[in-house]
């Protein structure tokens, strides 16, 4: 484990401080740490680097996400060749959610491990931007309310309704 607090001293966003969610004159939530995603494979590749591994996979999707610059396929290809030339060794960065919506997302989940990969991701994560564990939704846990939840809502529901259908 990796203390990313840091990212609380150089970012001033309702992620990151105590701050209301709020939408920007650029169109994206105050929820945007720029960079976040930039600084965490940075990370992840010095360690892989010093334990022999080569390939990096984050979660990111650009279908249906709150629009951050650093969740971008086109950013992710260009850091995977940044990251490749400053450590002289080929680094792959695999963003296999990238062009997924998140009722798909789920539907890989069951697809890779049945109920039991669904009920582990519905009990043990989150989205929401508020990091609320105290509310169980049908989708998880969350605020119900900041727009990563809305976002895991819709796609969760999306999803159910295929099963039905």
């Amino acid at each position: 484990m990796l203390d990313m607090s840091l990212l609380g001293q150089i970012s001033d966003t309702s992620l990151t401080q105590a701050k209301s969610i709020e939408f920007e004159k650029s169109g994206l939530p105050n929820t945007f740490v720029a960079g976040r995603n930039l600084l965490f494979l940075t990370f992840a590749s010095t360690l892989a680097y010093r334990r022999g591994l080569t390939v990096l996979v984050g979660g990111m999707c650009e279908t249906d996400y709150s629009g951050y610059p650093d969740c971008r396929d086109d950013t992710l290809k260009s850091l995977q060749v940044t990251l490749s030339l400053g450590l002289d060794q080929r680094m792959v960065v695999e963003t296999p959610l990238m062009w997924l919506d998140k009722a798909a997302t789920w539907r890989l989940a069951e697809q890779l491990g049945g109920n039991n990969l669904v009920s582990l991701i519905l009990e043990e994560s989150h989205t929401c931007y508020l990091g609320d564990r105290s509310q169980r939704h049908a989708w998880g846990y969350g605020c119900g309310k900041c727009p990563a939840c809305e976002l895991r809502q819709t796609g969760y529901e999306t999803y159910r309704r295929g099963q039905q259908g």
